[in-house]
Formats: C-alpha cells, sequence, structure tokens
C-alpha cells in the first residue's frame, strides 16, 4: 500500500483533490453505511471512477470492496458492481484512446498496476476461494463480472493464481460449470478463462480433462458450424491446445474416448466457391494443428502410432488428402495440410501404402507423390510449401522399406516409360538435382537420400542407374554424374546459395556409401574422386568452405571405413598414408570436426521438420546429422589405427563370423530338434485324445445297458401287476397244449444264456490276468523318470478298465440272478395251472360255465403269450449289447498295446536326442573357450570388444538350457 501510495505521489498528472476526496468518501460510505441502498450506490459511484482514477480507486478501495464481497452475497446487485470495480481497478484495457508518444509509457504503467493490484488481491489466498464461490452464482450480474475478474487475474499472475485454484476443493469443477452456461456470453468468457487456466498447468489439465471438457468443446464446437464458426470456435481450438500439447495422459484419453472420430466433420470444406474467410483460415489452421499435436514426432511412439491408425480408420487421413489434392485452397492452408498429412503417415505403414495411391483429380491421373515433387522442384512455388513438400516425403519414406524401393524403381532403366508420356518420381528428383536452382538441387538430394535411409538393397540398386548426358555420348551412372558436377564446383552458374549444392551431392554421397561396400567401391574406382576430395580437405578456404570441407573428409572416411579392400590402389591402409602425406591426421580429424561446430547443425538436430526461415539456413538435413553423430568418432579411430592392427582385427573379425556361423548352424539343428520333440508331443496329444474317445464310447455303452435293464424292470413291474390283478382267473386257466411247449423253450434259452455268462466270466477272467502281466511288467520294466510316468498313467488306464469290468460283471451277475427268478416264477405257474386242473375235474361244474370261462382263459393265455415273446426278444437284444461290449473290451486291449508300443517309440527317441543334445553342449563350450581367448587377444592388442559378442555366448547357454527343457517335458508326458 505505501509503495502504490508513493507511486501515486510521484504522478505528473494526478487527480484534483476534489475527486480524491471524493473516492475517499464514497470509501467511507462503504465502510461505515448501516443500509444497504447507500453501500450500493457509493460502489456504483466507484465503479464509474475505477477506470479513469484507476491508482486512485484501487488503493483506497479494495479493501473495502472484497469486504462487500463478503458481507453483502445476498444482494447479487452490488456484488455485481464490486466486481465490476475490481476488474477495472486489475484489468489492463484501457477505454480511452492515447496518443502515439503516449502510448508505450501509459501500457507500461497499467501492466505494471494490474499486476501489483493481482498481487495484492491474491495475498489473501482467501479472495480466490470467495471469487470461486461467487460463480456458483446463476445470476448474470454476478456470475459475469466474477469470471472477467478472475480471467484477469490468471493473465496477470497465472502461475500463482493456477496453484491457489488447484488446492482450493472443487475450483476446477466450478470453473467446468460455465461451459454448460446457457448464456453465450457466459459461456465464450468461460472458455478465455480456461485457456488462461490450462496454460502451461499439467495437473490442471488433467483435471480439466477428466471433467468433460473434450466432449463439451466438441459440442461447442459442432454447434457454431465447425471451420464455418466464429471466434469461438478458435477459442475453444486454442483450448484444446493447450490440453493435448506435449501432455500424454490427455492424449490418450482423447483417443480412447474416440474424440478422433469426430474431427472428421472439420476438414470437409465443402464447395470450392464458397469462399475462404480470414476466420475460417484461421479456424481450420488451428484444427489442422490440433491434428498435428496428436501425431507429432515428440511423442512417445506408441501413442503417436495408435492416433494414426484411428486416424486412418476413421477416413481423417483420406479427408486431408482430398484437401491436398482440391483446387482453390490459400497457400498457408495447403502447406499446414501437407504438413499434417506428413505427421500422420510417418512410420506408419497402413497410411504410407493409402497415401502411395492418392492421385490428384488430373487427366490423365496422377500420383500425389509426383504432383507434391513437381512443385518441390519448381522454384516458383514458395519456400515454406517447398520445404512442407520434402518433410512429406521423408515422412512418406521413413521406416517404409517398401516405399523406398518404388521410388529407386522409378529410375531404373527397366521401369523408365519410353514414351515419356508420364513423369515418374524418380525423374523428377533426377531433374532437380541438376538443375541449375541450388535450392532444388538441395531439395533432390535430400529427398533421394531419405531413398537410402537404411537399405542397403536400395543403395546396391541405385548403382544401376545411367543417366544420358548429351547426344552421341555414352550414359553416365548416377553416381559418377554426382561426382562430376561436385568437382565442377561454382564453374556452373546457379541461383542461389553457392555452397547449397555441393552440400546437397556431399550428403547425398555420404549416406549412400554409408554401410555399402559395392558402393564405396564404385566411388573409389573412379580415379578422379579420392585427388579432388584430398585437394579439397587440404586447402586454407573461408569459413564459408569450411563445411564443404568437413564434409569432404567424411565422405573420405566413410570411404575408408566401409571400404572392403577389393581394390588394391585404394585399400584402406593406402588412403590412410595418402591422408597423413598431404592432409595430416589431426588436420584431417579438425576439418570433420567442422561438421557438428557448425551453427546450424544443432538446429537440424532438433527436429525432423525442415522449418527454415529462408533458403540460405538450408543447410542440413536432420537425418543426416544422426549419420555423422553415428560416423564421427567411429572414423577418427580407424584413422589413427595401424596396418597390423586393421589385420589383427580383419582376422579376429573373419574368425568371429565363422564361430558365428558355427554356432547360428547349431542354433537351427537344436531348432529342428524342437520341431521334432514338438511334433512328438503332438501325436502322443492324438494319441491321448483317441483314448479319451474310446473311454467315451465305453460309458455310452455302460449307459445303454442300465437303460435296457431299467426297461426290463417295469416290464417286470407291469407283469407282477397283471398276475395280482388276474389272480383267480389265471388258476383256471387251461393250456391246450401251447404254456409247456412255451416254458419248455423259455428254459432252452435261460440255459443258453447261462452258458453265454460262464464264457464272459472266464474271457473276464482272461483279461484279468493279462492286465495284471502287464501292469507287473511295466512297473518293473525301467528305472527313468519319463517311462515310470508313462507306465504310471498306463496302469491308471488299466485300473480304469478293470473297475469298468468289474461293472459289466456285476451287471451280467444281477441279470442272471434276475433271469433265475423267471425262471422260478414260470415253475410256479406251471404247478399252479397243474392244481387247477385237478381241482377242475373233481367239482365237475356245468359245461356252459367252463366254456366261458376257458375262452376268457384263453384270451387272457394269449396276452401272456405276447408278453414272453417281448421278454424274449428284450433277451436278446441284452445278449447282442454283451457281446458288443465284448468287442469294445478287444479294442481296447489292443489301444492299450498300441500305446505300449508308441510309449516305447518315444522313449528311444528321447534318449537319442538327449545325447545329441549333450554333444552339441561340448561343441558349444569349446566354441565359447575359443571365443573367449580371441576376444582376450583383442583386448590385449586394445580393440575394444562390443558388448554384444559377449552377450550372444549367453544367449547362446540360455537356449541351450531352453532345448533341454523340452525333453523334460517330454518326460513328464
Amino acid at each position: 500500500m505505501n509503495f502504490l501510495r508513493g507511486v501515486m505521489g510521484g504522478q505528473s498528472a494526478g487527480p484534483q483533490h476534489t475527486e480524491a476526496e471524493t473516492i475517499q468518501k464514497l470509501c467511507d460510505r462503504v465502510a461505515s453505511s448501516t443500509l444497504l441502498d447507500d453501500r450500493r450506490n457509493a460502489v456504483r459511484a466507484l465503479k464509474s471512477l475505477s477506470k479513469k482514477y484507476r491508482l486512485e480507486v484501487g488503493i483506497q478501495a479494495m479493501e473495502h470492496l472484497i469486504h462487500v464481497l463478503q458481507t453483502d452475497r445476498s444482494d447479487s446487485e452490488i456484488i455485481g458492481y464490486a466486481l465490476d470495480t475490481l476488474y477495472n481497478i486489475i484489468s489492463n484495457e484501457e477505454e480511452e484512446e492515447v496518443d502515439d508518444v503516449e502510448e508505450e509509457n501509459s501500457t507500461r504503467q497499467s501492466e505494471d498496476l494490474g499486476s501489483q493490484f493481482t498481487e495484492i488481491f491474491i495475498k489473501q489466498q482467501e479472495n480466490v476461494t470467495l471469487l470461486l464461490s461467487l460463480l456458483e452464482e446463476f445470476d448474470f450480474h454476478v456470475r459475469w463480472p466474477g469470471v472477467k475478474l478472475l480471467t484477469s487475474l490468471l493473465k496477470q499472475l497465472g502461475p500463482q493464481v493456477q496453484q491457489i485454484i488447484l488446492v482450493s476443493p472443487m475450483g476446477v469443477s466450478r470453473l467446468m460449470d460455465l461451459l454448460a452456461d446457457s448464456r453465450e456470453v457466459i459461456r465464450n468468457d468461460g472458455v478465455l478463462l480456461l485457456q488462461a487456466l490450462t496454460r502451461s498447468n499439467g495437473a490442471i489439465q488433467k483435471i480439466v480433462a477428466f471433467e468433460n471438457a473434450f466432449e463439451r468443446l466438441l459440442d461447442i464446437i459442432s454447434e457454431e458450424g465447425n471451420s464455418d464458426g466464429g471466434i469461438v470456435v478458435e477459442d475453444c481450438l486454442i483450448l484444446l491446445q493447450n490440453l493435448l500439447k506435449n501432455n500424454n495422459s490427455n492424449q490418450n484419453f482423447f483417443k480412447e474416448g474416440s474424440y478422433i472420430q469426430r474431427m472428421k466433420p472439420w476438414f470437409e470444406v465443402g464447395d470450392e466457391n464458397s469462399g475462404w474467410s480470414a476466420q475460417k483460415v484461421t479456424n481450420l489452421h488451428l484444427m489442422l494443428q490440433l491434428v498435428r499435436v496428436l501425431v507429432s514426432p515428440t511423442n512417445p511412439p506408441g501413442a503417436t502410432s495408435s492416433c494414426q491408425k484411428a486416424m486412418f480408420q476413421c477416413g481423417l487421413l483420406q479427408q486431408l488428402c482430398t484437401i491436398l489434392m482440391a483446387t482453390g485452397v490459400p497457400a498457408d492452408i495447403l502447406t499446414e495440410t501437407i504438413n499434417t498429412v506428413s505427421e500422420v503417415i510417418r512410420g506408419c505403414q497402413v497410411n504410407q501404402d493409402y497415401f502411395a495411391s492418392v492421385n490428384a483429380p488430373s487427366n490423365p491421373p496422377r500420383p500425389a507423390i509426383v504432383v507434391l515433387l513437381m512443385s518441390m522442384v519448381n522454384e516458383r512455388q514458395p519456400f515454406v510449401l517447398r520445404c512442407a513438400v520434402l518433410y512429406c516425403f521423408q515422412c512418406f519414406l521413413y521406416k517404409n522399406q517398401k516405399g523406398q524401393g518404388e521410388i529407386v524403381s522409378t529410375l531404373l532403366p527397366s521401369t523408365i516409360d519410353a514414351t515419356g508420356n508420364s513423369v515418374s518420381a524418380g525423374q523428377l528428383l533426377c531433374g532437380g538435382l541438376f538443375s541449375t536452382d541450388s535450392l532444388s538441387n538441395w531439395c533432390a538430394a535430400v529427398a533421394l537420400a531419405h531413398a537410402l535411409q537404411e537399405n542397403a538393397t536400395q543403395k546396391e540398386q541405385l548403382l544401376r542407374v545411367q543417366l544420358a548426358t548429351s547426344i552421341g555420348n555414352p550414359p553416365v551412372s548416377l553416381l559418377q554424374q554426382c561426382t562430376n558436377i561436385l568437382s565442377q564446383g561454382d564453374k556452373i552458374d546457379r541461383r542461389g546459395s553457392k555452397i547449397q549444392t555441393r552440400v546437397g551431392l556431399l550428403m547425398l554421397l555420404c549416406t549412400w556409401l554409408s554401410n555399402c561396400p559395392i558402393a564405396v567401391t564404385h566411388f573409389l574406382h573412379n580415379s578422379a574422386n579420392v585427388p579432388f576430395l584430398t585437394g579439397q580437405i587440404a586447402e586454407n578456404l573461408g569459413e564459408e568452405e569450411q563445411l564443404v570441407q568437413g564434409l569432404c573428409a567424411l565422405l573420405l572416411g566413410i570411404s575408408i571405413y566401409f571400404n572392403d579392400n577389393s581394390l588394391e590402389s585404394y585399400m584402406k591402409e593406402k588412403l590412410k598414408q595418402l591422408i597423413e602425406k598431404r592432409i595430416g591426421k589431426e588436420n584431417f580429424i579438425e576439418k570433420l570436426g567442422f561438421i557438428s561446430k557448425h551453427e546450424l547443425y544443432s538446429r537440424a538436430s532438433q527436429k525432423p521438420q525442415p522449418n527454415f526461415p529462408s533458403p540460405e539456413y538450408m543447410i542440413f538435413d536432420h537425418e543426416f546429422t544422426k549419420l555423422v553423430k553415428e560416423l564421427e568418432g567411429v572414423i577418427t579411430k580407424a584413422i589413427y589405427k595401424s596396418s597390423e592392427e586393421d589385420k589383427k582385427e580383419e582376422e579376429v573379425k573373419k574368425t568371429l563370423e565363422q564361430h558365428d556361423n558355427i554356432v547360428t548352424h547349431y542354433k537351427n539343428m537344436i531348432r529342428e530338434q524342437d520341431l521334432q520333440l514338438e511334433e512328438l508331443r503332438q501325436q502322443v496329444s492324438t494319441l491321448k485324445c483317441q483314448n479319451e474317445q474310446l473311454q467315451t464310447a465305453v460309458t455310452q455303452q455302460v449307459s445303454q445297458i442300465q437303460q435296457h435293464k431299467d426297461q426290463y424292470n417295469l416290464l417286470k413291474i407291469q407283469l407282477g401287476k397283471d398276475n395280482q390283478h388276474q389272480g383267480s382267473y389265471s388258476e383256471g386257466a387251461q393250456m391246450n397244449g401251447i404254456q409247456p411247449e412255451e416254458i419248455g423253450r423259455l428254459r432252452e434259452e435261460i440255459e443258453e444264456l447261462k452258458r453265454n455268462q460262464e464264457l464272459l466270466q472266464s474271457q473276464l477272467t482272461e483279461k484279468d490276468s493279462m492286465i495284471e502281466n502287464m501292469k507287473s511288467s511295466q512297473t518293473s520294466g525301467t528305472n527313468e523318470q519319463s517311462s515310470a510316468i508313462v507306465s504310471a498313467r498306463d496302469s491308471e488306464q488299466v485300473a480304469e478298465l478293470k473297475q469298468e469290468l468289474a461293472t459289466l460283471k456285476s451287471q451280467l451277475n444281477s441279470q442272471s440272478v434276475e433271469i433265475t427268478k423267471l425262471q422260478t416264477e414260470k415253475q410256479e405257474l406251471l404247478q399252479k395251472t397243474e392244481a387247477f386242473a385237478k381241482s377242475v375235474e373233481v367239482q365237475g361244474e356245468t359245461e356252459t360255465i367252463i366254456a366261458t370261462k376257458t375262452t376268457d382263459v384263453e384270451g387272457r393265455l394269449s396276452a401272456l403269450l405276447q408278453e414272453t415273446k417281448e421278454l424274449k426278444n428284450e433277451i436278446k437284444a441284452l445278449s447282442e449289447e454283451r457281446t458288443a461290449i465284448k468287442e469294445q473290451l478287444d479294442s481296447s486291449n489292443s489301444t492299450i498295446a498300441i500305446l505300449q508300443t508308441e510309449k516305447d517309440k518315444l522313449e528311444l527317441e528321447i534318449t537319442d536326442s538327449k545325447k545329441e543334445q549333450d554333444d552339441l553342449l561340448v561343441l558349444l563350450a569349446d566354441q565359447d573357450q575359443k571365443i573367449l581367448s580371441l576376444k582376450n587377444k583383442l583386448k590385449d592388442l586394445g580393440h575394444p570388444v562390443e558388448e554384444e559378442d559377449e552377450l550372444e555366448s549367453g544367449d547362446q547357454e540360455d537356449e541351450d538350457d531352453e532345448s533341454e527343457d523340452p525333453g523334460k517335458d517330454l518326460d513328464h508326458i
């Protein structure tokens, strides 16, 4: 307060004495008046004075206004006046216009006052909490000025206010309710408030995102008309960028919530004649930037890949390609669309394949890649657009060996269109590489280098490319033509930078020759190349030429390091001697270091996108900086090595390669054995399945026998009931010469059934003895773990079969008991009929009564005969079932024998495989000892041994251990 009063007293043009007294009287009235109307009028007066006399009102009235907010919350009008007054004091917005001379000073004063008053207000954190509670009021005169005041506080001292809101209970949730307000003014200002709140604060960004901010913001954008909307859409897009940029958690939440699919309607631009307003261009630009935030190369690779796939699946990439090939699109939108498509397809094979299939709407249709390359090599196109096309081409080829092969194939003689009706991508790159525009030379060289990046096959294929220089002269290889242009230097008149063409060609040659000894041999085969490089490196040139010298040193170092000594005149040792004589090793290493020390090197190494302010800054490529970082130290070591060390290193490499070949051979053998073991396991599993099927068949047979038994019991019960009901009539029935014959037949059948039963019992005893013999032979057979386990399982199966046979025997015994019961019952019936016949003769009944009874008895007798026939059929069916069970037992015994033979085969194969594995382990141990001795020799010679070599032996031992495990697993079967 004292500081502000001092500032007030030091002002040259302060308020008059009457205004200061008026403000003081109004403050006293606010503080001391008991009537609400008086306080309300005083606060209204302070509001009217606060814009013109901002400093005085702030110094004298701020404390009283805060007190009003605390005590008079019941009156929305006075709260609104107090919030408006505080907003006028803290905000830096000036209502009155000032002269140009005084504008800068007034702006500085205004910013100082705003930050100072904000600091005073938030010194008591309860004031911010009080303001958050006031935002819950639905009254427009309270909520709107409260939103503006809090936004102004965040603009003045954002981090401090953010921290207070973050620790306030439900602070962020209260602010999120503003987006659901039906009054557009409050909703729109709420968006601005959330913009200031979420700026550079990851914790608040996460809270806002999980408070359903994405859903609400996307609804507002859709309601406002997407890209055709007004400034509200712009504010929502800025807020979405704040929530998603550099926030992996929110990006994942945005993708998992299927919000990427809702972005597709944004890019439906409609008819080209509808016009492009300035607001629409701004909105679409922000929308494209939002897509790039989700697929930025700086994001984690997994998150970027998932977003790329989602954009392809929902059709967003297709919509962007439609804008890319459309007509009438503004240049800045087209440039940003190219950059967006670039990052959507970067490193994603599916998206890259789709982009390769996109055609421009021309007659005849041309691939989009060709159309874009035509713009890149056209010097009339804007520089920013050409950079965007180069970035798109680089992203298309990034980790895309298929696309690299397609680009290189357009340069090969077999694929070039002889008619010349269509222009290929390779022809455009060659045209740009040899044009008189230095920027086209650089872009084409970098694009062609990306077609060779980490692809040795295409580096060798590009050596086949032949160029026709002029009529009558023989064709020249592309490699030779590049070195020819490089040696000409500034002799050719070119537009643009002097060194840009040479830098581009040198980067292309370095990328081409690295990790490709065949290309190095072709390069050294031209006798003029090495003298040119040594001459360039040895000269003392200006600062502009130092970069070219460094790149020449890098190219010569690559020719040494990746040299396979196939040319006697340019072997490694001879090239090193040449460097030592003409350049000097120290001088060579110093020139090589010029590359990484260049001021533009570090800038290019930061981001993959070629984003340069002007063509003069386009010197280095991002991927080339990685190559320099990888090779600089390796080349330095190679230069200082002696010939003896090189020879020893070559010998060690050869021996290591031989050992590696042996190890790989044994690895392949072990893999083959593993496959064989896997096949044997599958055979065992199939045999198990067959055994289970047989067991299920036996259980089905048992269930069928049980069903027949139940049917037999039912028939027996029914027969007993009929005998009880017909008691007296059955006793007096006459046999008429039929019943004794049937009874005899039944007796014969019962005898046959008994004989069959005895045969079955004898067979069962034989099977039991066989099973016992097998069990004893198997248990006393072998001492190995695998055979013991298999015999145990066989014994279990045999025990199960014995149980099943025992159940069958019990069933047969029960059936025999039932048959004997039937036999006794029939004998009793026979005795009763004979006794009844005697009693009938004694009594001498009348013939009429006997006739009627005889007819009744005959009917009942016929029914009994029918039932006996049915019983005979049932008995026959039971005998057939017994024979089937017998056959089933025979088949099960045969399967047991088959399983036994298979088990013996498996045991033999396991023992053979174990012997082979033991032999392999002995051989591998010998090889490991030899490798360790060779490594020790290398260490003694000063050669650094890589950790991968050591890990290889560890991996070999792990694989040997794993190769023994399948045998152990097989033993457990």
